[in-house]
């Protein structure tokens, strides 16, 4: 038991180093277009999913929706995206792309795409979709 323990501190640690450093490569990457990751994501995710609320966007990226606020409010200031009212609830608000954010996204996602295949090089295809499988199996068991 303690063998076992001391091995999922191992792995907790290993995962731990590896996703700073993921996470680092990515704001590398795409700080030549002067984003984060974060907010990168957001882009692309409300592009995918709109038109969606705010709150709806924030747990599909894994962002508060505080963050998710700050950083549509940036992207509403910049032009690519824009609020509008939601049909059936007048209290909330659906947020969708404009032409410039779709393009945006799409060179964003572009770039994400290529880094991740990057990153990954070390690894065999069967590998990258055994990492897959874990990691959606341990955010799945810690959602």
């Amino acid at each position: 038991m303690e063998d076992d323990k001391r091995t999922a501190a191992e792995a907790v640690d290993a995962f731990g180093r590896a996703a700073k450093l993921v996470v680092r490569a990515f704001d590398e990457r795409l700080g030549d277009r002067g984003v984060s990751t974060p907010r990168s994501k957001l882009l692309a995710e409300i592009e995918r999913l709109q038109p969606v609320r705010s709150a709806d966007v924030a747990r599909a990226v894994g962002i508060t929706q505080a963050t998710a606020s700050t950083l549509v409010d940036a992207l509403v200031r910049e032009g690519l995206v824009m609020r509008a009212p939601d049909e059936n609830d007048r209290r909330a608000v659906r947020l969708s792309t404009t032409d410039a954010g779709r393009r945006q996204a799409r060179d964003w996602r572009a770039d994400y795409t290529a880094a991740a295949h990057e990153m990954l090089a070390c690894l065999s295809h069967g590998e990258k979709k055994q990492l897959t499988e874990l990691l959606t199996r341990l955010g799945d068991h810690l959602a």
